[in-house]
């Protein structure tokens, strides 16, 4: 049996890695409520950018060697390239259907795992990732879901490109501290978004104080905040215990409608939150059992 002391310093990182995924469930509120319609890729930007080149200005820390174009495909996968196929999906979907499709990412994480990390995944693993959709699916699909077959591989895609980035970010340890290896990568992926940003929308002319405070939320605290969470825990965690952490945004994001936006809550979504909450806690354990029996074997492959 482990020392009580590694229990805790898991139960730990798995919490504050948990932060993360539960502060973007507060992005539909914040965006519903507090910034102007119809700009989701200048938000994107918006959110990214300038918290990123605000970090790199604070730590004045440089990549080095191959760390440059590293840190350009972990960007562009982890937020540039997914933020844009999130932005296809939620224009050609149902938020449900997008959110379903999306909460496929813990599955595409397993399948990588095992050849980008020599991973073998377990039965368990497997099914904590199928639950973990079927959950979300019931959270928040609609009975009237339309589907659309652009949308769908817009969605799939994004979840795709968010697994590999997880598993990449797992492989690669970066020799650079957590706040540094987040900045790059959030400069790296606004910068992608910057130009489709201002091709396919209008200029913001005006701002209010309403929509100062949401983008000074989403930014500080929805993205430099949780992005550095969420990497300091892959570091810390199996790669597939922090993919299904994420499937928690679904379930904030519905309790936060529930109790500011007044929308409905039914025995479905209840079941659904149920099973998400139920695939969670069998990742975590999963992985905590995982890190176990392999901690004096092979440590994970640096390139």
């Amino acid at each position: 049996m482990p020392p009580p002391s590694n229990n805790l310093a898991s139960l730990r990182n798995t919490l504050l890695t948990a932060l993360a995924p539960c502060i973007w469930g507060s992005t539909y509120v914040v965006t519903t409520e507090l910034l102007p319609p119809n700009y989701p890729l200048t938000t994107a930007v918006v959110r990214v950018l300038p918290v990123g080149l605000i970090m790199i200005a604070l730590t004045r820390a440089m990549p080095k060697g191959d760390w440059w174009w590293r840190l350009m495909v972990l960007g562009l996968l982890n937020i540039g390239i997914f933020q844009a196929l999130l932005f296809i999906a939620a224009y050609r979907l149902p938020g449900g259907v997008a959110a379903t499709v999306i909460a496929t990412q813990p599955l595409g994480v397993v399948i990588l795992s095992r050849s980008l990390l020599r991973i073998r995944p377990t039965l368990i693993a497997w099914y904590a990732a199928i639950f973990g959709v079927v959950g979300v699916g019931l959270l928040v699909l609609s009975p009237s879901a339309r589907l659309d077959t652009p949308g769908i591989i817009a969605a799939l895609s994004g979840a795709l490109c968010m697994a590999l980035g997880t598993v990449l970010t797992k492989r690669w340890i970066s020799p650079l501290p957590v706040a540094t290896f987040t900045a790059w990568q959030l400069v790296f992926g606004g910068i992608f978004l910057l130009p489709l940003a201002l091709f396919f929308e209008d200029s913001l002319h005006t701002l209010s104080r309403n929509n100062i405070i949401g983008y000074l939320y989403l930014g500080v605290i929805g993205t430099g905040l949780t992005y550095a969470l969420w990497f300091w825990g892959i570091r810390r965690l199996p790669a597939s215990a922090v993919s299904l952490l994420g499937l928690l945004s679904p379930i904030v994001a519905t309790l936060l409608g529930y109790l500011l936006l007044h929308q409905s809550l039914t025995i479905t979504q209840m079941i659904g939150g149920l099973l998400v909450l139920g695939s969670v806690w069998v990742g975590q354990r999963q992985g905590q059992m995982s890190q176990e029996n392999a901690a004096p074997q092979k440590k994970p492959l640096t390139s």
